[in-house]
């Protein structure tokens, strides 16, 4: 399929997260997102559950983590893969405008065993904007397999495919605080309506253990991404149609 644009299909956003990176560190908006609207549970492909950025083991290097379609069961892992008519973009801000001023885009072919991935980038947006999701016409830096590691060492690194979803909270307790979901029997159900932090489990609990998620996942040299903001620059999300 042609990816000039994907103008012709309805547009969509799931969420985007804002995460402020830098080389020597890395400070995070903390926030996750599982299956939160009618929207998206209708259209599990395009539910984005986490972003990440943090540095590499290597330095100079960054690694950027976008997951999608949470709550993959063991049984549908092997069969569920990425949206060919989906764009997924990394949106850089390297001067501080709140504006992206570099963008990587992943996108795909295929929707089975066979499946391929490509991401364009870093290269200035084609339309600034949340939601602007025309795909770039610049070459894509890698192409390959989706569900292996492909690119190079000392350039771009791309794994796209399933992985564990680690997502810690108590969420019997969360739930304990939203009236239509309070347990009606048992311990929870007998503490008072507005726990303090000692009622919070701890250790945190994975609770979504034996779960898995599509990623994203790409490392890159810092240098790719900064501006005249020097080491610090921004990052969110976008997934859209």
């Amino acid at each position: 399929m042609g990816w000039k644009s994907l103008s012709r299909w309805k547009r969509f956003a799931a969420i985007a997260v804002v995460v402020a990176s830098a080389v020597g560190g890395v400070g995070v908006a903390l926030a996750s997102d599982h299956q939160d609207t009618p929207d998206v549970e209708l259209n599990p492909e395009m539910d984005m559950t986490d972003l990440y950025v943090f540095p590499s083991p290597t330095a100079g290097r960054v690694v950027l983590v976008m997951n999608s379609w949470g709550v993959l069961s063991p049984a549908e892992t092997p069969t569920t893969y990425f949206d060919p008519n989906i764009l997924y973009q990394f949106k850089i801000d390297n001067d501080h405008d709140g504006i992206e001023d570099k963008v990587i885009q992943v996108t795909f072919n295929g929707a089975g065993a066979n499946q391929t991935v490509e991401v364009r980038g870093p290269v200035a947006p084609p339309v600034a904007g949340a939601m602007g999701n025309t795909v770039s016409t610049a070459a894509a830096v890698v192409t390959g397999a989706t569900r292996a590691s492909i690119g190079s060492a000392s350039g771009m690194q791309v794994y796209a495919g399933p992985r564990d979803d680690p997502f810690f909270i108590d969420l019997e307790q969360f739930f304990r605080i939203i009236p239509d979901r309070k347990p009606v029997t048992g311990a929870l159900s007998q503490l008072p309506d507005s726990p303090t932090a000692s009622a919070w489990r701890t250790p945190g609990i994975d609770f979504l253990t034996g779960f898995n998620v599509l990623s994203i996942i790409i490392e890159l040299p810092v240098s790719d991404l900064t501006g005249s903001a020097g080491a610090n620059f921004g990052v969110w999300a976008t997934i859209s149609r």
